[in-house]
């Protein structure tokens, strides 16, 4: 099938690739020509594994090309995904759906002269239920031969391509059979493979993505607040999560303690959901996920405040070591990122804040020039008076801290994130501190 991704971020760029992988003939397209120079070149303008090698294979096959031109891009395929942005709106919270609006309404006049007689567009970008339907509207005004469907995406960052070539499910809402029929078709590959097809109405089709991301957030949120009540009672959070987690109602996924979510997805989505629940008169509903957002905030000056009291009380003329600057590891991603909120918070508090990330020091640099930052991991850590493990990348538990103590000023760490062991630091001479863990040393 010839299909054509209209906005080439994260999500565009995955599924352009992906689609491509799996046989199609796919077109990207997006306003930015700086960035459609660099697919074209095979380089992925962010970090996630796995794309690069299938970025370069797709585009030199051929069956992946980019372009500026919605013309083109209208000729090109009878199919076109909608992935552009949706980002938050600073006072309510709601999504913004302009870039929706203005690429489904830029594609919209040069559909007629496309020469198919049935196009459909689908919707891949998280929008509030209402949306599809408005927008069908809007483009039957001018080309009453066009669908529209949503399927939203379930990515995470990090796991992008795997999640889309290999997804737990693949949700399409739309009032076509056509278009039904059509997807079924796109995602044939991946039926195939056993991947369970969920068809239904545009208005569940949009919830889902918003449902699911607000669920995921309160488990996170949850364990965290159980993470207060051990720092209070003296319980071990990582003990009480595994028990938890050995319940098959409950699942060991997501009850991982620690600094909290960051991102892009989960702190938007979460405030979208809770917008479009206050518009439907129904905010007292999901007044929980309020308290959800509040706690995962709150995690984050918890964890300020641990560090302060390992350093006697002040951040003046202090030496702090930050391990991680994206939100999540293998990503380069540093949107709502916690590690960086942390170091801005104790670099406004008087420290000298130097961070190390394996991928994301220069989008760390251009969204927090403040901050001084490290190419490795000796030379964020020298001199240090306390360190911060805030984003758990794997390099960062084989780390060896009898080496690591050599080089900072005070062997005190904040394991954030509760993912190192704390015998091997201890033992080193270490003393560490985790949200929700009895102390060691």
């Amino acid at each position: 099938m010839r299909l054509t991704v209209i906005g080439t971020g994260y999500v565009g760029a995955v599924h352009a690739a992906c689609m491509a992988d799996i046989g199609h003939e796919v077109l990207g397209v997006d306003i930015d020509a700086e960035r459609i120079a660099a697919l074209t070149s095979g380089r992925p303008p962010f970090y996630e594994p796995g794309l690069s090698e299938m970025l370069m294979k797709a585009v030199d096959t051929g069956r992946l090309s980019f372009t500026t031109s919605l013309t083109e891009a209208a000729w090109f395929g009878d199919t076109h995904f909608v992935c552009v942005g949706t980002p938050q709106r600073p006072a309510s919270g709601a999504a913004d759906l302009r870039h929706v609006e203005a690429a489904v309404d830029g594609l919209a006049p040069y559909l007629h002269d496309s020469g198919y007689e049935r196009v459909l567009v689908v919707g891949k970008s998280t929008v509030p239920v209402g949306t599809a339907d408005r927008l069908t509207r809007r483009l039957h005004a001018v080309a009453p031969y066009a669908d529209i469907a949503w399927n939203p995406e379930f990515l995470r960052e990090g796991c992008a391509v795997q999640d889309t070539l290999r997804p737990e499910r693949i949700v399409v809402g739309a009032r076509s059979e056509q278009a039904v029929a059509r997807l079924r078709e796109l995602y044939a590959p991946l039926l195939d493979a056993g991947t369970p097809f969920i068809g239904t109405d545009p208005a569940t089709a949009e919830l889902v993505k918003l449902a699911s991301n607000s669920f995921l957030a309160t488990k996170i949120s949850f364990i965290n607040a159980m993470a207060e009540i051990c720092d209070a009672t003296g319980a071990d959070v990582l003990t009480l999560a595994e028990a938890m987690g050995r319940d098959s109602r409950i699942g060991p996924r997501f009850l991982a303690p620690g600094l909290g979510f960051g991102g892009s997805c989960l702190p938007k989505d979460i405030r979208a959901f809770t917008a479009l629940a206050e518009e439907l008169g129904l905010g007292e509903s999901v007044a929980f996920i309020r308290q959800v957002d509040e706690i995962n905030t709150r995690q984050r000056l918890r964890t300020v405040h641990l560090a302060q009291r390992l350093v006697g009380g002040s951040f003046a003329d202090r030496s702090v070591a930050v391990l991680g600057a994206a939100f999540k590891p293998h990503s380069d991603d540093v949107r709502d990122s916690p590690a960086l909120a942390v170091a801005d918070e104790i670099r406004l508090r008087g420290a000298r804040v130097r961070v190390h990330d394996p991928e994301a020091v220069d989008n760390a640099r251009a969204a927090h020039p403040a901050l001084q930052f490290a190419l490795d991991v000796a030379k964020a850590c020298e001199q240090a008076d306390v360190v911060l493990h805030l984003t758990e990348w794997p390099q960062y538990r084989e780390l060896d801290p009898a080496a690591l103590a050599t080089v900072v000023r005070t062997p005190a760490i904040v394991d954030a994130r509760n993912t190192l062991d704390p015998v091997a630091w201890h033992s080193a001479g270490w003393t560490l501190r985790a949200l929700g863990r009895p102390r060691l040393g």
